[in-house]
């Protein structure tokens, strides 16, 4: 015996996200860097090194055409993190701890280059990194001040 599938009921309002479903307005402060100047103007910038990655933070100039107000990130792995397999596991678990972390520590008018590294990024505990990452956040904060 078959048991047939109902579609789900349209809502009566008209309204098919529920409040919960709003992202924070502070995401949208984020942007991705893509130019390869961007990545070398932060490779000169303040840089900590922690056992999974390297994080470089750079403030931007007045004179740049980008918002005072955005954060921007960057991420980038070489081909010694490993093949492109582990290269892409690599960012994505950098992504998300800038992603969960950025918005609440990072500075505006920033930019944020994370490193991975070879044999860390991608296999130490999820935890450690996010650790690691409000540590290093803190400690070049207080070096730009």
């Amino acid at each position: 015996m078959t048991k047939t599938l109902k579609p789900p009921e349209d809502p009566v309002d008209g309204n098919l996200a529920s409040a919960a479903d709003i992202p924070p307005a502070v995401l949208s402060r984020l942007h991705m860097l893509t130019q390869r100047a961007d990545f070398q103007r932060a490779t000169r910038a303040p840089h900590a090194a922690k056992p999974g990655f390297v994080l470089q933070m750079r403030k931007r100039r007045a004179d740049e055409p980008v918002a005072p107000d955005v954060i921007r990130t960057g991420f980038t792995c070489s081909k010694k993190v490993g093949n492109a397999v582990a290269r892409n596991r690599a960012k994505r678990r950098l992504r998300e701890i800038a992603r969960l972390a950025l918005p609440q520590l990072g500075l505006p008018g920033h930019d944020y280059v994370l490193i991975g590294r070879k044999g860390a990024t991608a296999d130490l505990p999820f935890a450690q990194l996010q650790a690691d990452f409000t540590a290093a956040l803190s400690v070049l904060h207080g070096k730009s001040r």
